[in-house]
Protein backbone atom coordinates (compact mmCIF):
# COMPACT_ATOMS: atom_id res chain seq x y z
CA UNK A 1 0.00 0.00 0.00
CA UNK A 2 1.32 3.42 -0.99
CA UNK A 3 0.13 6.94 -0.30
CA UNK A 4 -1.38 8.39 -3.45
CA UNK A 5 0.05 11.69 -4.63
CA UNK A 6 -2.91 13.29 -6.37
CA UNK A 7 -3.22 16.08 -8.86
CA UNK A 8 -6.87 17.00 -9.35
CA UNK A 9 -8.17 18.77 -12.46
CA UNK A 10 -11.44 20.71 -12.09
CA UNK A 11 -13.67 23.09 -14.01
CA UNK A 12 -16.68 23.64 -11.77
CA UNK A 13 -18.06 23.46 -8.24
CA UNK A 14 -15.80 20.64 -7.11
CA UNK A 15 -18.13 18.49 -5.00
CA UNK A 16 -16.22 15.36 -6.01
CA UNK A 17 -12.99 17.11 -5.05
CA UNK A 18 -14.59 17.88 -1.69
CA UNK A 19 -15.40 14.21 -1.19
CA UNK A 20 -11.74 13.36 -1.77
CA UNK A 21 -10.53 16.15 0.53
CA UNK A 22 -12.93 15.04 3.27
CA UNK A 23 -11.83 11.40 2.97
CA UNK A 24 -8.17 12.40 3.21
CA UNK A 25 -8.83 14.63 6.22
CA UNK A 26 -10.77 11.85 7.96
CA UNK A 27 -8.01 9.31 7.40
CA UNK A 28 -10.29 7.23 5.20
CA UNK A 29 -8.09 7.64 2.12
CA UNK A 30 -4.31 7.29 2.13
CA UNK A 31 -3.56 10.18 -0.20
CA UNK A 32 -2.22 13.69 -0.44
CA UNK A 33 -3.77 16.20 -2.81
CA UNK A 34 -0.66 17.89 -4.13
CA UNK A 35 -2.36 20.45 -6.35
CA UNK A 36 -5.78 21.37 -7.73
CA UNK A 37 -5.68 22.82 -11.23
CA UNK A 38 -8.55 24.51 -13.08
CA UNK A 39 -8.97 25.88 -16.56
CA UNK A 40 -11.44 28.43 -15.15
CA UNK A 41 -10.73 31.26 -12.71
CA UNK A 42 -14.28 31.10 -11.33
CA UNK A 43 -14.36 27.39 -10.49
CA UNK A 44 -15.56 27.06 -6.89
CA UNK A 45 -13.42 23.95 -6.60
CA UNK A 46 -10.42 26.26 -6.24
CA UNK A 47 -11.95 27.78 -3.11
CA UNK A 48 -12.59 24.29 -1.71
CA UNK A 49 -8.93 23.47 -2.22
CA UNK A 50 -7.74 26.70 -0.61
CA UNK A 51 -9.90 26.06 2.46
CA UNK A 52 -8.22 22.67 2.79
CA UNK A 53 -4.75 24.20 2.46
CA UNK A 54 -4.12 22.62 -0.94
CA UNK A 55 -2.12 24.58 -3.56
CA UNK A 56 -4.11 25.73 -6.58
CA UNK A 57 -3.28 26.80 -10.10
CA UNK A 58 -5.30 28.21 -12.97
CA UNK A 59 -4.21 27.21 -16.48
CA UNK A 60 -6.54 28.91 -18.97
CA UNK A 61 -7.06 26.76 -22.04
CA UNK A 62 -7.97 29.76 -24.18
CA UNK A 63 -4.41 31.08 -23.83
CA UNK A 64 -2.89 28.17 -25.75
CA UNK A 65 -2.66 27.59 -29.48
CA UNK A 66 -3.96 24.04 -29.28
CA UNK A 67 -4.97 21.30 -26.87
CA UNK A 68 -1.53 19.68 -26.86
CA UNK A 69 0.12 22.93 -25.74
CA UNK A 70 -2.49 23.33 -22.99
CA UNK A 71 -1.88 19.77 -21.82
CA UNK A 72 1.88 20.32 -21.82
CA UNK A 73 1.36 23.17 -19.37
CA UNK A 74 -0.82 20.93 -17.20
CA UNK A 75 1.90 18.28 -17.18
CA UNK A 76 4.44 20.85 -16.03
CA UNK A 77 2.22 21.94 -13.14
CA UNK A 78 1.29 18.39 -12.09
CA UNK A 79 4.86 17.11 -12.20
CA UNK A 80 6.12 20.20 -10.42
CA UNK A 81 3.67 19.55 -7.59
CA UNK A 82 4.75 15.93 -7.26
CA UNK A 83 1.52 14.32 -8.48
CA UNK A 84 1.69 10.73 -9.68
CA UNK A 85 -2.04 10.05 -10.16
CA UNK A 86 -4.29 12.53 -11.95
CA UNK A 87 -7.98 12.73 -11.04
CA UNK A 88 -10.48 14.47 -13.30
CA UNK A 89 -13.21 15.77 -11.00
CA UNK A 90 -15.55 17.64 -13.28
CA UNK A 91 -12.80 18.70 -15.69
CA UNK A 92 -14.50 19.73 -18.91
CA UNK A 93 -11.66 19.28 -21.37
CA UNK A 94 -10.72 16.26 -23.48
CA UNK A 95 -7.13 15.26 -22.81
CA UNK A 96 -4.54 14.60 -25.48
CA UNK A 97 -1.69 12.06 -25.56
CA UNK A 98 0.59 14.84 -24.33
CA UNK A 99 -0.83 14.45 -20.83
CA UNK A 100 -1.88 10.81 -21.04
CA UNK A 101 1.60 9.70 -22.08
CA UNK A 102 3.10 11.67 -19.20
CA UNK A 103 0.93 9.73 -16.71
CA UNK A 104 0.43 6.32 -18.35
CA UNK A 105 -2.35 4.33 -16.71
CA UNK A 106 -2.57 6.98 -14.01
CA UNK A 107 -5.43 9.28 -15.06
CA UNK A 108 -8.94 8.55 -13.75
CA UNK A 109 -12.27 10.26 -14.37
CA UNK A 110 -15.70 10.22 -12.77
CA UNK A 111 -18.59 10.38 -15.25
CA UNK A 112 -22.33 10.73 -14.43
CA UNK A 113 -23.58 7.86 -16.58
CA UNK A 114 -23.20 4.11 -16.93
CA UNK A 115 -20.61 4.04 -19.68
CA UNK A 116 -20.44 3.24 -22.53
CA UNK A 117 -23.94 4.74 -22.54
CA UNK A 118 -24.23 8.54 -22.62
CA UNK A 119 -20.63 9.77 -22.88
CA UNK A 120 -19.80 13.46 -23.13
CA UNK A 121 -21.63 16.30 -21.43
CA UNK A 122 -24.99 16.11 -19.63
CA UNK A 123 -25.07 12.34 -19.26
CA UNK A 124 -28.00 12.69 -16.85
CA UNK A 125 -30.08 14.63 -19.37
CA UNK A 126 -29.17 12.17 -22.10
CA UNK A 127 -30.44 9.33 -19.89
CA UNK A 128 -33.73 11.09 -19.25
CA UNK A 129 -34.30 11.89 -22.90
CA UNK A 130 -33.58 8.30 -23.89
CA UNK A 131 -36.01 7.01 -21.30
CA UNK A 132 -33.78 4.54 -19.47
CA UNK A 133 -34.94 3.15 -16.13
CA UNK A 134 -31.48 2.83 -14.61
CA UNK A 135 -28.77 5.50 -14.60
CA UNK A 136 -25.64 5.95 -12.55
CA UNK A 137 -21.97 6.85 -12.62
CA UNK A 138 -18.68 5.38 -13.75
CA UNK A 139 -15.07 5.77 -12.65
CA UNK A 140 -12.73 4.87 -15.49
CA UNK A 141 -9.17 5.21 -16.66
CA UNK A 142 -8.85 7.95 -19.28
CA UNK A 143 -7.77 7.43 -22.85
CA UNK A 144 -7.70 9.82 -25.81
CA UNK A 145 -11.41 9.38 -26.54
CA UNK A 146 -14.39 10.99 -24.86
CA UNK A 147 -15.27 8.79 -21.87
CA UNK A 148 -14.06 5.68 -23.70
CA UNK A 149 -11.38 4.46 -21.30
CA UNK A 150 -11.48 1.15 -19.37
CA UNK A 151 -14.15 1.03 -16.67
CA UNK A 152 -12.94 0.60 -13.08
CA UNK A 153 -16.25 0.68 -11.19
CA UNK A 154 -19.89 1.70 -11.55
CA UNK A 155 -22.83 2.52 -9.32
CA UNK A 156 -26.46 2.44 -10.44
CA UNK A 157 -29.48 4.47 -9.37
CA UNK A 158 -33.13 4.21 -10.43
CA UNK A 159 -34.64 6.75 -12.80
CA UNK A 160 -38.00 7.72 -11.28
CA UNK A 161 -41.08 8.61 -13.30
CA UNK A 162 -41.18 12.16 -11.96
CA UNK A 163 -37.44 12.84 -12.28
CA UNK A 164 -36.16 15.98 -13.89
CA UNK A 165 -32.48 16.49 -14.67
CA UNK A 166 -31.79 18.23 -11.34
CA UNK A 167 -33.31 15.38 -9.30
CA UNK A 168 -31.49 12.67 -11.22
CA UNK A 169 -28.24 14.61 -11.08
CA UNK A 170 -28.47 14.88 -7.29
CA UNK A 171 -29.15 11.15 -6.90
CA UNK A 172 -26.20 10.25 -9.13
CA UNK A 173 -23.90 12.79 -7.47
CA UNK A 174 -24.28 11.14 -4.08
CA UNK A 175 -23.03 7.91 -5.64
CA UNK A 176 -20.20 9.72 -7.45
CA UNK A 177 -18.80 11.02 -4.17
CA UNK A 178 -18.67 7.55 -2.63
CA UNK A 179 -17.51 5.70 -5.73
CA UNK A 180 -14.60 8.01 -6.53
CA UNK A 181 -13.22 7.74 -3.01
CA UNK A 182 -13.66 3.96 -3.04
CA UNK A 183 -11.75 3.61 -6.31
CA UNK A 184 -8.90 5.79 -5.08
CA UNK A 185 -8.73 3.69 -1.92
CA UNK A 186 -8.55 0.51 -4.03
CA UNK A 187 -5.79 1.99 -6.19
CA UNK A 188 -3.81 2.92 -3.08
CA UNK A 189 -4.19 -0.65 -1.82
CA UNK A 190 -3.01 -2.16 -5.11
CA UNK A 191 -6.40 -3.73 -5.83
CA UNK A 192 -6.82 -2.24 -9.30
CA UNK A 193 -4.95 -3.58 -12.32
CA UNK A 194 -5.15 -2.16 -15.82
CA UNK A 195 -4.76 -5.03 -18.29
CA UNK A 196 -3.47 -3.93 -21.72
CA UNK A 197 -5.54 -4.68 -24.77
CA UNK A 198 -4.59 -7.02 -27.58
CA UNK A 199 -5.20 -7.01 -31.32
CA UNK A 200 -8.68 -8.36 -30.67
CA UNK A 201 -9.62 -6.85 -27.30
CA UNK A 202 -9.79 -3.55 -25.48
CA UNK A 203 -7.82 -2.75 -22.34
CA UNK A 204 -9.77 -3.77 -19.25
CA UNK A 205 -9.59 -3.40 -15.50
CA UNK A 206 -9.35 -6.22 -12.96
CA UNK A 207 -10.27 -5.42 -9.34
CA UNK A 208 -9.29 -7.74 -6.51
CA UNK A 209 -11.12 -8.14 -3.23
CA UNK A 210 -13.57 -5.32 -3.92
CA UNK A 211 -17.05 -4.97 -5.36
CA UNK A 212 -16.77 -2.82 -8.46
CA UNK A 213 -20.48 -2.52 -9.17
CA UNK A 214 -23.30 -1.62 -6.85
CA UNK A 215 -26.73 -0.06 -6.57
CA UNK A 216 -30.43 -0.89 -6.81
CA UNK A 217 -30.19 -3.20 -3.84
CA UNK A 218 -27.47 -5.32 -5.46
Amino acid sequence: MATLELGVLVSGSGSNLQAVLDAVAAGALDARVRVVVSNRDDAFALERARRAGVPTRVVRHAEFADRAAFDASLVEVLRGAGASLVVLAGFMRVLTPTLLDAFPGAVVNIHPALLPSFPGVHGQGQALRYGVKIAGCTVHFVDAGTDTGPVIAQAAVPVLDDDDEAALTARILAEEHALLVDVLRWIAAGQVELVPGTASSRPRVVTRGVRASRGLGG
